[in-house]
């Protein structure tokens, strides 16, 4: 899929440039594509630095948190959870405490660092599943939640932020969170229709009700206030959590007596070789978008969008964001590319790269996840995983969308 989506972009730039000089009579496309190549590939190695950084830094504070017990009772606190969505996964099997480091990761916005965890929680699931080709219930209840981006610190958003030049790059925060409750939940409910699972357990509910009272609490709060004054919370926000989980992390490392120097340079170590190997990764897909950009392929695309939604009436700001969400569930760095495309194209802080950042930290890749977990362990037949999957990554695209109108509109 991404050999095609990879070959695809060029392809098409190819066609676009022949067709503006042929046509349009522009001889200068192919040197402005050619600049391209190298101005992408000099950008990928700058965000790189920045990347090598945040990873180095949460991987090492997540190993502390996990040292100090805090994964461990974050398990044991979701496990009657788990145990009601997943009853095939029996009490302290180890499936749970992974699934809680992945959903961990996650939230923390660091999705390259929960895909190792994740692969090592379905083999789990695996384990218990009486099919070796046909996903459990289980599996695809743990795809379809890692599919709608549960994302409560989008710190690698911030990252590309700061690193495009953002005043505030955590100015992005609560717009991402309302989003991403909002795949979420379509997500939960979407498994739980297919599967018929017991929504209003007891238990489940005293899990979800509270949650769902503050989110709709806060939401009404936020709806009293003006665009100034849900930036400023935004940020005061972002910056205090995220200051805060690295207080907190240390804290119960040192209180636990654990050795948190010693930790964090184990766990950095982990996130400079997962660092390292997303690289090449950046460099095609920055230069395939940069060259799709640069021939005005891109361009001719989106143009004829917002004739589209002109033609309805709307307003049109969306739609520069688009590329990253119609990349978005078929490869995670090919969105990357395109997030960072359109903050350098149209300004870090312009409305489209706003909503392109609250749509990355969102979404997911569904068809990536998909092929990667279920193909680790074998299964063919995804069952109901797809439906639910694509249901939570629409949702997460209009609430992003939505939200960034009533923040930044």
């Amino acid at each position: 899929m991404l050999n095609g989506l990879w070959l695809g972009f060029f392809l098409v730039a190819a066609v676009a440039s022949f067709g503006r000089w042929l046509v349009g009579g522009d001889a200068t496309v192919f040197a402005t594509v050619v600049e391209s190549l190298f101005a992408m590939a000099k950008l990928a190695v700058e965000v790189m630095v920045l990347l090598f950084g945040t990873l180095t830094l949460w991987l090492g504070l997540l190993r502390i948190a996990e040292a100090a017990g805090l994964v461990g009772w974050l398990a044991r606190l979701l496990g009657p959870l788990f145990r009601r969505l997943m009853p095939e996964v029996p009490a302290g099997h180890p499936a749970l405490g992974l699934i809680t480091m992945n959903f961990a990761a996650n939230a923390l916005g660091l999705d390259n660092a929960a895909t190792p965890i994740g692969l090592k929680a379905m083999r789990e699931l695996q384990s218990l599943n009486p099919s070796a080709t046909a996903a459990s219930n289980a599996q695809i209840l743990f795809l379809v939640l890692n599919a709608s981006s549960l994302t409560l610190l989008p710190v690698t958003i911030f990252m590309y932020r700061a690193q495009q030049g953002a005043s505030d790059p955590t100015l992005v925060f609560l717009p991402i969170l309302l989003a991403t409750s909002a795949s979420t939940l379509v997500g939960l409910l979407s498994v739980a229709v297919v599967q018929r699972l017991r929504l209003w357990d007891p238990v489940v509910l005293a899990y979800l009700l509270p949650g769902a009272l503050v989110l709709g609490g806060f939401m009404a709060l936020l709806g009293t206030l003006s665009a100034a004054a849900l930036a400023a919370l935004s940020s005061l926000l972002g910056n205090l959590s995220l200051f805060g989980i690295v207080i907190v992390f240390l804290l119960a490392g040192a209180l636990r007596r654990v050795k948190v120097y010693e930790q964090f340079i184990e766990g950095a170590k982990e996130g400079f070789d997962v660092a390292k190997n997303l690289l090449p990764y950046l460099v095609a897909m920055l230069c395939a978008v940069g060259v799709l950009r640069a021939s005005g392929a891109l361009d001719f695309a989106l143009d004829g969008i917002r004739w589209v939604v002109t033609q309805g009436g709307w307003d049109t700001r969306f739609v520069d964001a688009l590329p990253t969400a119609l990349v978005k569930p078929f490869s995670g760095s090919a969105a990357r590319a395109m997030l960072i495309e359109t903050m350098k194209s149209q300004g870090v802080d312009s409305f489209p790269a706003l909503a392109a950042a609250v749509i990355q930290g969102s979404t997911e890749t569904t068809f990536y996840v998909l092929a990667v977990y279920f193909g680790a362990v074998g299964l063919q037949r995804a069952r109901h995983a797809v439906a639910c999957a694509l249901a939570a990554e629409l949702a997460g695209v209009v609430a992003a969308i939505a939200v960034c109108y009533w923040f930044f509109g």
